[in-house]
């Protein structure tokens, strides 16, 4: 059977297959391995891949993760029970693993397909323990109740960060009750505790996800690697409370929501607009206007109105985790106030330096 195919799509198996694995997940590594070197054309799937238009890598089309994601939904719903078997906690062979991966793109062709075209979503709820430091800074610098807007807030479990509880070094924070704790591997200066009021909030996404459907609920969890238990439990927990209580998540592009969010005035609060893992998936002209707005609005920001961006995004250094960055207006000071697991895993803190 002829494997031919791109270079460049199989070596972006590759790839993911080391980013898996630094992450935490031998089995999606393994199985990214897998699928890059055996992948052939004597099925639909294989042709559709080995044939990908796209930038198939982790930062555009995520094309590995895009499979590894379908083939996951078939285990999580039972319906390919020969796929089940040799996924965690089971111990397949390689070989095993393929010929159940293999299987599945002749008996569940069409689902694959389909699940080929959408990029994956993941919703990681632990880089609310990332973020959590940056809200704690915004509320100690200007002392007022917090207005949130969040790009690429997918069902919005981080948009609902002030619902779980968390454990950042010895110190402890929590609004409600909550059986989800988030608590990454910290390193330095723990950040001031300080209590947060939040009065308003919203977020956009180009594909929100609906916790109360379903559907839409698998899509999500099968995106989450399998031999993570831990991280599939904590957003099913979010995924629940986000239908209890839903939240405002826009279908929109980003620019132009937040050019609408932020033409609003919230007088006595501070406007805290941030995103995660996010801006490097608009296209290059995209997060230059996104820059422009953000500027735009700081200008217009007072000392009774000002403005934040708090972000967690990949920088020029992706071996040591993505960057925590704030901006506040109206002074226009940006500092990177830490690092962190791009799973939110540990939390490399700096803290914002006294002026």
């Amino acid at each position: 059977m002829s494997k031919a195919g791109s270079p460049v799509i199989r070596a972006s198996f590759d790839d993911q297959a080391a980013a898996c694995a630094a992450l935490g997940s031998p089995f999606t590594a393994r199985l990214c391995r897998l699928l890059g070197a055996r992948l052939d054309e004597g099925n639909a799937v294989g042709r559709r891949i080995l044939a990908w238009p796209g930038d198939p890598s982790g930062k555009q089309d995520a094309l590995a993760l895009r499979l590894a994601g379908a083939l996951h939904a078939l285990v999580l719903t039972d319906t390919n029970p020969a796929l089940a078997a040799c996924y965690p906690p089971a111990d397949a062979s390689d070989d095993a693993l393929w010929a159940a991966c293999r299987n599945a793109f002749e008996t569940d062709e069409a689902f694959l397909l389909e699940r080929l075209l959408s990029p994956p979503q993941t919703n990681e709820v632990r880089r609310s323990g990332a973020l959590l430091p940056g809200f704690l800074t915004i509320a100690a610098l200007f002392d007022k109740p917090l207005v949130l807007s969040e790009v690429g807030a997918s069902a919005g479990l981080n948009l609902q960060w002030d619902r779980y509880a968390y454990r950042l070094g010895q110190s402890t924070w929590a609004i409600e009750n909550s059986d989800i704790l988030i608590a990454p591997d910290w390193s330095g200066p723990e950040p001031e505790m300080a209590d947060i009021q939040v009065i308003d909030r919203a977020g956009c996404d180009l594909r929100p996800v609906d916790p109360a459907d379903a559907q839409e609920r698998l899509r999500l969890l099968s995106y989450i690697w399998a031999d993570q238990a831990d991280r599939i439990e904590r957003t099913g927990k979010s995924l629940a409370l986000a239908a209890e209580r839903p939240l405002p998540i826009e279908q929109a592009d980003a620019v132009e929501w937040l050019e609408r969010r932020l033409s609003m005035t919230f007088a006595g609060a501070v406007h805290v607009v941030y995103h995660s893992i996010v801006w490097q998936y608009l296209p290059a002209e995209k997060r230059e206007a996104g820059r422009r707005v953000l500027e735009a609005a700081g200008a217009r920001a007072t000392a009774d109105a000002p403005l934040a961006h708090l972000q967690m995004e990949a920088d020029d250094q992706p071996q040591d985790g993505a960057a925590l960055t704030l901006q506040v207006w109206p002074s226009g000071r940006k500092e990177m106030i830490g690092r962190a697991d791009f799973h939110g895993r540990w939390v490399r803190w700096f803290g914002w330096a006294k002026p």
